[in-house]
């Protein structure tokens, strides 16, 4: 498989729900990772922009411009989007910190044909950065789509969480992706992808997606599947057929399926490997 199908796939969110991992812990150990066999594969660490003033604390042992942080803001306020500008001013406050992007909550109450001027003015002089605006699991999805297209800004879709509900099923990530994929808009993935392939959680019941299912289904998007052979792709759990999808994907699938975000590198990067789609070495060593 093509190296640069898997690069900075996995987004290290070690620090969210479920694997809570503490920010003086977790620096340390992303930093490890991206020094390791399969350092390849690891994108930013993920960090709230609440917790940055803890961030600027534990990285200040940490040599300059050795740590990429993505900031995810969650913005309680309607336009203008001051937290954005204010998470970017802190983040880039911090020696050690290269921000690379922002992830972004759609507050309830701002129209949706506001979000791009409000990113526009709040981002005027961060035009580097990757900006990941979350869609929302409603009637604004495909209207928020739309006007994220022709933008600099990217989607942001949420595939699971602390409870059941917080799942969107098959029939509603299909959709979700495929209006991205008309959209033209490139997004990433986050919460309850905990594993490569489909699976149903043995502690809690829950049906999870699996990432490799979600590049899949993406690839398909993108040579024109319709809703039900995505349906189909999404609820895969044979590994072998997974994986042998996965090995003809081609590497510009990445260009609209950028990441997701993982509170553990080791679990994708052993499960990648067992399925024959990374070296046996890329996972030794892992924490």
């Amino acid at each position: 498989m093509s190296e640069s199908l898997l690069a900075g796939l996995c987004d290290d969110a070690a620090v969210f729900p479920p694997g809570n991992m503490p920010l003086d812990q977790a620096v340390p150990v992303h930093l490890q990772h991206r020094q390791g066999p399969h350092a390849g594969l690891v994108g930013p660490l993920v960090i709230a922009a609440k917790d940055l003033p803890a961030l600027a604390e534990v990285a200040a042992d940490v040599p300059e411009g050795m740590l990429d942080v993505t900031v995810t803001v969650t913005v309680t306020v309607t336009v203008p989007l001051s937290a954005v500008s204010d998470a970017v001013a802190d983040a880039r406050a911090i020696p050690a910190v290269r921000l690379v992007g922002l992830e972004i909550a759609l507050p309830d109450e701002t129209p949706v044909e506001e979000v791009v001027p409000a990113l526009d003015d709040a981002l005027a002089d961060n035009t580097t950065l990757m900006v990941f605006m979350e869609v929302p699991r409603d009637g604004r999805r495909e209207p928020l789509l739309a006007a994220l297209a022709g933008s600099p800004y990217l989607g942001k879709f949420r595939t699971g969480g602390v409870r059941a509900d917080l799942y969107p099923d098959e029939g509603e990530l299909a959709a979700a992706v495929l209006a991205a994929v008309r959209a033209g808009v490139p997004f990433k993935a986050t919460a309850g992808l905990h594993h490569a392939l489909r699976n149903t959680d043995p502690a809690t019941g829950f049906e999870q997606h699996g990432f490799l299912n979600l590049l899949v289904a993406t690839g398909a998007a993108l040579e024109g599947a319709d809703h039900a052979e995505l349906v189909a792709l999404l609820g895969e759990r044979d590994g072998s057929r997974v994986a042998e999808r996965a090995r003809s994907l081609a590497p510009t699938v990445r260009e609209t399926f950028r990441s997701f975000g993982t509170c553990s590198i080791a679990e994708p990067v052993e499960e990648l490997a067992g399925l024959g789609l990374l070296p046996a070495h890329s996972s030794k060593g892992l924490l």
